[in-house]
């Protein structure tokens, strides 16, 4: 099955996407739209455009594990994103993929506007990594 992940970010919302095995997480694109109903359109066209038969949202939960404001409002996103999409959404805590997608960045030492372009990408192929593993290891 071809799962899609979704990193949403205030300005910048990443996509990645697996391939049909749940093997690899491969980055696609990053979304820059501020109007939340024209990111949720976006983003279930790319759902449609990748296949994917699932989607897997960002879940940023505080590091002491309650649900915030920003977590509240990527739950509301993800349900509208369902409602459009009419696919599955599965919401996935993120806490930290952001510092992970960084470090990885500086490790191939990808600065600057390159690295502001993709990082919101990384961190969306990092949540569907983790969910692929989950997946892999649950069945």
């Amino acid at each position: 099955m071809i799962i899609m992940s979704v990193d949403l970010g205030k300005a910048r919302t990443g996509i990645a996407v697996s391939d049909k095995s749940e093997s690899f997480a491969f980055p696609k694109t990053v979304i820059t739209e501020y109007h939340t109903d024209k990111l949720v359109e976006k983003i279930a066209e790319l759902s449609k455009e990748y296949e994917a038969e699932l989607i897997v949202v960002g879940y940023p939960k505080n590091m002491d594990g309650s649900i915030g404001s920003r977590a509240l409002e990527c739950k509301e996103i993800a349900e509208k994103i369902e409602e459009i999409s009419g696919k599955e959404i599965i919401m996935w805590d993120e806490r930290c993929t952001t510092l992970s997608a960084h470090t990885a960045l500086n490790s191939t030492d990808t600065r600057g506007k390159k690295r502001k372009a993709v990082v919101d990408a990384v961190a969306a192929v990092i949540i569907l990594e983790d969910y692929l593993n989950f997946r892999k290891n649950n069945k």
